[in-house]
């Protein structure tokens, strides 16, 4: 690689063919042509050129490196949702499946942290006694979906949520996030469907965070959140298949590929 690149569109060209923990610091400035003579490492001048690099490669994979030197590029989103369901299950599947946890953790677009909290679980009408495939794969016991609100009252209580928090606020850019297509394509507005019940529009686009992590970061997680978790040198948070465990996880890799540069666009919709 020559060591001097004097314009910007060269440098780029240049650079994307590089993966980007092999560029030390020092080349990538002599790459955008930044010398030891422009006195770049004044404070004022490092805090500028970390957000020129972070313009000019957050978006193209280079998210890890410029995170050591500045802040999380902005997201498009003021709020990300992140939801995982829960439902009743067995061997052979049962029909139809019920969601029996509904939970939504609130994450602040610009900070990546969680700012609030919706949780409930849900009674389920059509098979209201659960497997003991299902408790054992969820954890969910019989006595935390009994006198627990229908999946109705539960779509009710959200949008009550989604109010109290400004999250229906035509000025507030909010979308939701699933560890997969499976919970927002298939599984509610099948059930609702069942039961004859509309889905509300926030719920028909969403981010899934298994196509957000293989774009970020190449490869695609058959195993879903341990992979993924796994792949980014991550603890996995609390237990498998708890619905508000899962949703922690999610947080957990969203924030931590933000920190890397990531920008989250939407990845699915429902007509």
């Amino acid at each position: 690689m020559s060591a001097h690149v004097n314009a910007s569109g060269d440098s780029m060209r240049l650079l994307s063919h590089i993966r980007p923990e092999r560029l030390t610091t020092q080349q990538l400035l002599r790459s955008l042509g930044v010398t030891s003579s422009a006195r770049f490492f004044s404070i004022a001048a490092g805090k500028r050129t970390g957000l020129m690099l972070n313009r000019k490669l957050g978006c193209q994979g280079f998210g890890a490196s410029v995170a050591a030197m500045t802040s999380f590029p902005p997201q498009r989103y003021h709020y990300f949702l992140v939801l995982d369901f829960e439902a009743t299950c067995d061997k052979p599947q049962i029909h139809p499946q019920e969601i029996i946890e509904f939970p939504i953790l609130k994450l602040n677009g610009r900070t990546m942290e969680i700012e609030s909290t919706f949780h409930t679980y849900v009674q389920p009408v059509v098979h209201p006694q659960l497997t003991p495939f299902c408790t054992e794969l969820t954890g969910i016991i019989q006595d935390m979906v009994d006198g627990q609100p229908t999946l109705s009252q539960v779509l009710e209580r959200v949008d009550e949520w989604m109010a109290k928090e400004g999250l229906l606020d035509p000025s507030v850019k909010s979308i939701f996030v699933t560890c997969g297509d499976w919970d927002l394509k298939l599984m509610l507005p099948g059930q609702c469907e069942y039961l004859g019940l509309q889905v509300a529009d926030y719920f028909k686009q969403w981010i899934n965070l298994k196509k957000a992590y293989s774009f970020a970061i190449g490869t695609w997680p058959k195993n879903g959140l341990l992979d993924m978790n796994k792949g980014m040198s991550l603890q996995h948070i609390g237990r498998p298949h708890s619905g508000i465990d899962d949703c922690r996880n999610i947080a957990n890799i969203m924030k931590t590929l933000a920190h890397r540069g990531f920008i989250f666009k939407q990845t699915s919709r429902r007509i």
